[in-house]
């Protein structure tokens, strides 16, 4: 087959989508053994011309980036117009798959997409106007597509009721790992022991009650917060003993994970909940929120407890602490069972069975 796969989110910085995007090609072209011709393929802006190529070095695809000014409003025209067909700038193709930013046009040849999540369709107030309005119009499409790849079982079950999608269709791929997350190798060291939370600053993901929940501590753990600036309105961080830390790479993350006597993931919702597996396969005890959208990245080794509970947080950080051992081999192993060859492997599948 002659794969199409879009790579635009790979213009900027390295988000939980676009470390998706990047492990699930990687994966696919693992999978593929060469067999496959995969066309990583973006319209994309200056910016994007540096990044991408820099985020697939290595991977054994064909790259295909095309300079285009304002490019986010290009792409948006390209999907609602519906012409020229992909074919015009990539040639005849099996498979086009579109991941996040656009759905373009195509002639011939499967239809495949990606669904990270629905929080614009359930709480658009979560969510940018941007954000909002390119993922409804994606949505729209997505009952237009061959197969439709979702990061969880949850998600999968979500956008059959909420979207209308044919169960057939739609595929469970979990997102693999970095091969930085791994038990051994440096722990960082913050002055003392300290939980540690990954995200990008939104409303969703909740870190207020993580701060309630360090008060109600003592000072018995600082708190580091990992994450780029996101929008909306923020817990505060002013308080002793927080340590915000920014993005890091995933190596620094790693150490950060390795380190941490906790790491705990608050968030009100989502298409699966990353960080937590990244800790798990680090040797970290993990707290996460019982919303159910994390269930399959928690499985049964993750402590839970209520995204509005900083009581609860607080008793769940001390016990998670105190059974660090315990819960950290248990971890590993249910880490183990997240691949990005996995996802490449179901991806490969679900094409060659709907051809």
């Amino acid at each position: 087959m002659r794969i199409a796969f879009d790579v635009s989110p790979l213009s900027h910085e390295p988000t939980g989508i676009g470390n998706y995007i990047r492990g699930s090609l990687a994966g696919l072209a693992e999978a593929a053994h060469g067999e496959h011709e995969i066309v990583a393929f973006a319209p994309t802006s200056p910016e994007g011309l540096l990044r991408i190529p820099e985020q697939v070095a290595g991977l054994p695809v064909t790259l295909k980036l095309r300079f285009l000014p304002f490019a986010h409003h290009w792409r948006q025209a390209w999907s609602r117009v519906g012409r020229p067909g992909v074919e015009q700038f990539l040639g005849p193709v099996d498979v086009l798959h579109y991941t996040d930013w656009m759905f373009p046009p195509q002639r011939s040849g499967l239809r495949s997409t990606m669904i990270h999540d629905l929080v614009p369709v359930h709480h658009p107030e979560w969510v940018t106007r941007r954000t909002r309005s390119m993922h409804t119009a994606k949505y729209a499409d997505a009952g237009s597509c061959d197969t439709v790849f979702v990061n969880s079982a949850f998600t999968g079950r979500d956008a059959v009721a909420t979207l209308g999608l044919d169960p057939a269709r739609v595929h469970v791929a979990p997102p693999g790992l970095s091969e930085a997350f791994g038990p051994d190798g440096a722990e960082a060291d913050l002055g003392g022991p300290y939980v540690l939370t990954v995200a990008t600053l939104e409303p969703r993901k909740n870190l207020a009650v993580l701060v309630e929940a360090h008060r109600l501590l003592g000072g018995r753990f600082r708190l580091a917060v990992v994450g780029g600036e996101g929008w909306g309105e923020q817990a505060r961080f002013d308080a002793p003993g927080i340590v915000r830390l920014g993005r890091q790479t995933d190596e620094q993350l790693a150490d950060l994970y390795r380190g941490a006597a906790v790491v705990a993931y608050p968030s009100r919702f989502e298409g699966f909940g990353m960080p937590i597996v990244e800790a798990m396969a680090s040797g970290a005890p993990v707290v996460a929120s019982t919303h159910a959208s994390l269930d399959e990245a928690a499985g049964t080794v993750a402590l839970r407890a209520g995204p509005d509970d900083a009581e609860a947080w607080a008793a769940a950080i001390v016990e998670a602490a105190e059974r660090r051992a315990e819960l950290g081999a248990a971890g590993i192993e249910q880490a183990r069972q997240f691949t990005w060859l996995r996802v490449g492997e179901t991806m490969l599948a679900a094409w060659e069975a709907s051809r």
